[in-house]
């Protein structure tokens, strides 16, 4: 059912996809600052003199701070509401963003890194609510798919941005710069956004369709409440086996485009855009699929399922990318692995909501990512020992793909059937 199919005294609106615009955004903005450090690993090693392992111990603060930060951000926006709640997030990790261009030393960077792992944790979680708040259930996968892909324009803006900055200013100025955009955000997001069923330029048609989903159940649900449900486990463990690949590709990727395939800061740009290019098609095409599928007759569970299904295995051809001589052929295949996880992501956030009532969305999210972010504390440790070790890509690519084949499994027999539930 469409917008069109609703008759109301006011015109049709599309007030939705404007806040699915500024998600986005504030996505892209998320991982445009998340990602400097990343494309400066080899300039930070030079200039700091930082080891592989300390560059692992700068990465782990983060995501220790990210676990943190996503857990209680997601009951924080549960609570206070999205608009107040992911304001302060973007506030916070912009200041924290800034702090970087400050700081000269090991402990230092660990130090902004923890901030901005603090207040990042609240982007997913508002961003996932708010989408529950202004969509139907049929129309959220794609929503996510849409604000999900910030995260891939965030890093090719920062690929083209930072080298550019860094050349002619120094990477000082590459992390201030980065830093204030968050600011500037802010003055769309706090002029516009409010639940749709308050907001003057939602019209009635456009809320019949925000509203033709079922109305979910009026719930007050604890921490431990939620941990009683198996649809609560099958998010968080699947976001703890794959989160960590995820920001494996966002951490050491460029150091793998510098290192095994000889780009310099330079031109690292390009191919970093490509891989996150792809990337962007998979967000988008991952959510979609659900979509489609369910236009098509496939029931919920079915369409959820056979998109993670799709997606977990399409990232299996990275395993080759340590190994063709190629550097074109090895980026097209990590973009393809960072399409896969996207499109997965799209669909594992959607089985969120799906699963739970939007009071709680936030909190289930807040769970998941902090689990995640757990995982990708283990993984900066591994994949520090693991250079240190072999000064190889081999076995770190060839271990990615078995954790989303893993998480399909996980979900299938924690929820055999998906379907919303009232808790």
């Amino acid at each position: 059912m469409d917008d069109d199919d609703f008759q109301g005294a006011a015109p049709a609106s599309r007030y939705r996809w404007w806040i699915c615009a500024l998600l986005f955004l504030g996505t892209t903005i998320c991982y445009l600052d998340r990602q400097v450090i990343g494309l400066l690993k080899t300039t930070l090693e030079r200039d700091l003199h930082l080891s592989e392992t300390q560059y692992g111990d700068i990465v782990f603060w983060f995501q220790a701070a990210y676990a943190a930060g996503y857990l209680f951000a997601g009951r924080l926006n549960d609570l206070l509401g999205v608009r107040r709640g992911y304001a302060w997030s973007v506030g916070l990790w912009s200041l924290a963003a800034v702090a970087h261009a400050f700081v000269r030393t090991v402990s230092g960077f660990s130090i902004a890194r923890v901030g901005l792992g603090l207040a990042e944790g609240g982007n997913f979680p508002a961003a996932v609510r708010a989408v529950s708040e202004w969509f139907p259930r049929r129309e959220r996968a794609l929503a996510t798919g849409i604000f999900n892909a910030g995260s891939n324009v965030g890093v090719m803006v920062s690929a083209a941005m930072v080298p550019w900055v860094t050349l002619k200013f120094g990477w000082q100025t590459a992390f201030a710069v980065t830093g204030a955009l968050g600011f500037v955000w802010l003055v769309p997001w706090l002029a516009s956004y409010q639940v749709p069923q308050k907001h003057s330029k939602v019209s009635p048609s456009e809320l019949a369709v925000i509203e033709s989903d079922p109305a979910d159940p009026v719930v007050k649900v604890s921490w431990l409440d939620l941990a009683r449900h198996r649809s609560t486990w099958a998010y968080v463990i699947a976001t703890f086996l794959t989160a960590p690949v995820w920001w494996f590709y966002l951490f050491w990727v460029p150091d793998f485009l510098f290192k095994n395939l000889h780009f310099d800061l330079k031109s690292v740009g390009l191919p970093l855009i490509l891989v996150y290019l792809i990337g962007d098609v998979g967000s988008v095409a991952g959510g979609g699929m659900s979509a489609l599928l369910m236009r098509r007759g496939c029931s919920l569970n079915s369409a959820r399922k056979l998109s993670l299904l799709t997606c977990a295995l399409c990232v299996l051809p990275i395993i080759a990318a340590s190994s063709v001589q190629n550097p074109w052929v090895a980026t097209v295949l990590i973009g393809i692995a960072a399409a896969a996880h996207q499109g997965w992501s799209a669909n594992l956030y959607t089985l969120a909501s799906d699963t739970h009532p939007k009071q709680v969305v936030s909190s289930v999210i807040g769970m998941g990512g902090m689990a995640g972010a757990i995982g990708g504390m283990f993984m900066a440790k591994f994949v520090g020992q693991v250079l240190s070790a072999t000064h190889s890509y081999v076995l770190l690519f060839a271990i990615a793909p078995t954790a989303y084949l893993l998480a399909v499994v996980v979900i299938h027999l924690l929820v055999p059937k998906v379907e919303m539930r009232a808790h």
